[in-house]
């Protein structure tokens, strides 16, 4: 069972900054003209998809973590972590299988379901990347932020090398006046830089570890133990 513990009462505005940024972008993507582009090319599609899960996504979990409580115990916290990870991985390998995407991009309720899907998931990364405070979870953040790393950008590099298009190419014409092929590669190209957010999330999981470790080691002994440790 996790315990929370409520946060320090100071009044802290970037939350709130995060998530009207994060809302903005999100109207701009989903009310923009990437929507209908990604219907029928590739490459906007993945712009659409990063913008949501690398740019809106990290703002908007900035800011439920900054208002989540802290977990009392925050090993409790870390199998969430994995499945947060196993979320965004499903989710992102899943909705890029062929008949999947080509039904994203026919239907315009599975093209929601798509879109919210991919939120979803980066918001339950992302938040959970944010909220890692402790050693432990900042460990479990930093594997799973380089899990991330690495999935999108295995999976970015086989749409760039593909020899042919993947995806129907009534749905995948090719955009910015690209053929369809050098579109799709685009688009892995993209895949494969949308990694690196990721990263970056790793190197800050790791100096949040360190940080915790060295705190650690720097609080003093409790008289108790110091006694203990003279008599011992």
């Amino acid at each position: 069972m996790i315990v929370f513990v409520p946060r320090a009462g100071h009044q802290d505005k970037r939350p709130v900054a995060a998530a009207v940024a994060g809302l903005a972008i999100l109207a701009a993507l989903w009310l923009g003209p990437l929507v209908p582009m990604s219907r029928t090319a590739f490459s906007p599609h993945m712009l659409l998809h990063l913008g949501v899960v690398v740019v809106a996504a990290p703002l908007l979990g900035f800011a439920l973590a900054r208002r989540l409580p802290q977990p009392a115990y925050p090993a409790d916290a870390i199998p969430w972590y994995w499945l947060a990870a196993a979320f965004e991985t499903i989710a992102v390998w899943g909705w890029h299988i062929p008949l999947l995407h080509d039904a994203a991009a026919r239907e315009p309720g599975v093209f929601v379901l798509e879109q919210l899907s991919f939120l979803a998931a980066g918001l339950a990364l992302w938040t959970a990347i944010w909220t890692a405070r402790s050693r432990a979870a900042a460990a479990a953040a930093a594997l799973v932020s380089f899990f991330t790393f690495s999935h999108m950008t295995l999976f970015g590099i086989i749409l760039t090398l593909a020899p042919r298009l993947l995806y129907d190419p009534r749905l995948c014409g090719g955009a910015f006046g690209l053929a369809p092929l050098t579109d799709q590669q685009l688009g892995g190209m993209l895949m494969a830089a949308g990694g690196l957010p990721y990263l970056a999330a790793t190197a800050f999981s790791i100096s949040t570890m360190l940080s915790e470790g060295r705190a650690a080691a720097s609080i003093p002994s409790t008289p108790v133990a110091a006694q203990r440790d003279k008599v011992g």
